[in-house]
């Protein structure tokens, strides 16, 4: 059974067990906010601050209403409802997903014993330190995204914008609760810092380095919610099978919304690929910015960057936090409990590569002290696929050019390859050779004024910019040409 009306379109009823997010509330949520006054007190203190970073650092083009998903219920169906919201009204909330009381832990020396319901003094540290270095991450993707609504290349797109900005936004508020209800005092003052770093501050830049980019246009929106956001799904994912209950109940929720910033970046570089195939069609060659559209080779060249700024994201391919993470029970494996191992790892081992005199070899490490790795082996495998679905635009369109993923070595300031110099098919460079190639692997200050200077708004309905194509479908079984937002008057001119 489903229902509808004339705004909100088809959504399914819910089925299943759910957990209903009481919407009454100032701060919509499923954990029973009202029976803790003193939690509930101190969560409406940050609120406002949390409005006033909104509007001073969320989404910079003035709107009247966008047509939002929200989460109504946490269950396996039916968990999210459309209309046309205000931003600034948006009911960010909290919402875990349902408790399963024989829940055990899946790993680690606890394996077997039931999860935390609250924080070990002995993790105190380490569980506040993930879950800051996480929700910091949320808030620096609006702020570096900000401005992108001026040059938005059809309503449609602009609407996908802002439902990754208020989910960011909930993001934020899903670790925020988690500091205030487990971690006292020193939670509460780390909540406020999540509020005074700032995507590309001097003084007070956010944590990890991806979040400190520019995000100068619309492919590089593309390609951080493909890439970037990719690696947000797979530290949800790790975190989600933490023995701290609350904590992997969140970021189980968290990414059921997770999924859909993949697909805007999925499909948006697909679109963008689909463009420029029919006009190298057309041709019989090449196309250039002089066609209207953006040249493969550049989308190779944004592609190369934000693949290997996002595998910075993953840490050192040895790392003893990593394996004391685990070992703890704080922070498992992609995907723990379908693994056929013992899921202790005390005596495995797997080989990793480096660089020794000029050639990259490979080496036999400890399992646990190289989960780093293992974790950023499944997300490389993961984007192989979309690179697979971009390149069968290529293909469809009769073109022999593909593209392609750059080495785990390239362009990297993290781990076993920061110290070398690593070419996109995965050789070892002296800095001269790095220098003189450069400019042909990763986006220039002159490409990406060009790519800048196709960001011209289109602003009516159905309609697309030149340089990317139309979707198949629209959002929530709507026409792609519905009105997906309706902007201020003052956002038109």
């Amino acid at each position: 059974m489903t229902t509808t009306d004339d705004r909100t379109g088809a959504a399914p009823e819910p089925t299943g067990p759910l957990s209903t997010i009481d919407y009454s509330e100032r701060i919509p949520n499923n954990v029973n906010l009202n029976e803790d006054r003193r939690l509930q007190r101190a969560l409406e203190g940050w609120q406002p601050k949390f409005l006033d970073w909104w509007r001073d650092l969320g989404p910079q083009l003035p709107t009247e209403n966008v047509y939002l998903r929200t989460a109504i219920a946490v269950g396996r169906d039916g968990w999210a409802h459309f209309d046309h919201v205000p931003m600034e009204e948006y009911r960010w909330g909290i919402f875990l997903a349902e408790q399963d009381p024989d829940k055990t832990i899946s790993f680690g020396k606890h394996k077997g014993e039931p999860v935390w319901q609250e924080v070990p003094g002995e993790h105190r540290a380490d569980l506040m330190r993930l879950i800051v270095i996480q929700g910091d991450t949320e808030p620096a993707s609006v702020e570096q995204q900000r401005v992108l609504g001026a040059t938005a290349p059809s309503i449609y797109d602009m609407r996908n914008l802002f439902q990754v900005n208020v989910e960011e936004g909930r993001h934020l508020w899903a670790m925020v609760y988690l500091l205030h209800a487990y971690f006292g005092r020193e939670g509460r003052q780390e909540a406020e810092q999540l509020l005074k770093r700032n995507s590309g501050d001097l003084d007070a830049p956010r944590i990890l380095g991806a979040f400190n980019e520019e995000t100068t246009d619309w492919l590089q929106f593309f390609m951080f919610t493909y890439f970037t956001d990719r690696d947000g799904k797979y530290q949800l994912g790790t975190l989600k099978e933490s023995a701290f209950d609350p904590l992997g109940r969140t970021c189980e929720f968290m990414l059921k919304e997770e999924a859909h910033h993949m697909f805007v970046g999925t499909t948006g570089v697909q679109r963008t690929v689909e463009r420029t195939a029919e006009v190298m069609k057309a041709k019989g060659g090449p196309a250039r910015f002089e066609d209207g559209v953006i040249p493969l080779q550049v989308i190779q060249q944004y592609l190369n960057f934000q693949f290997s700024v996002s595998m910075d994201l993953f840490g050192s391919e040895q790392s003893t936090n990593a394996g004391n993470y685990y070992s703890s029970g704080l922070k498992g494996r992609w995907q723990e409990t379908r693994r056929k191992d013992d899921h202790v790892l005390l005596d495995d081992t797997r080989t990793m590569r480096h660089v020794v005199d000029g050639q990259i070899v490979e080496k036999e490490v400890p399992m646990l002290s190289a989960l780093n790795l293992d974790l950023r082996d499944e997300y490389v495998a993961d984007c192989e696929n979309g690179v697979r679905r971009w390149n069968q635009e290529l293909e469809d369109a009769g073109l022999e050019e593909r593209l392609v993923l750059p080495h785990e070595g390239f362009n990297r300031k993290v781990g076993t390859y920061a110290a070398h110099r690593i070419s996109p098919d995965g050789r070892v460079l002296s800095e001269d050779e790095w220098a003189a190639s450069v400019d042909e692997w990763l986006p220039s200050e002159e490409s990406r004024r060009a790519v800048a200077d196709l960001m011209v708004p289109e602003y009516e309905y159905g309609k697309f910019a030149a340089w990317i194509a139309p979707p198949k479908t629209g959002i929530n079984d709507q026409p792609v040409e519905f009105d997906y937002v309706h902007l201020a008057e003052e956002g038109l001119a």
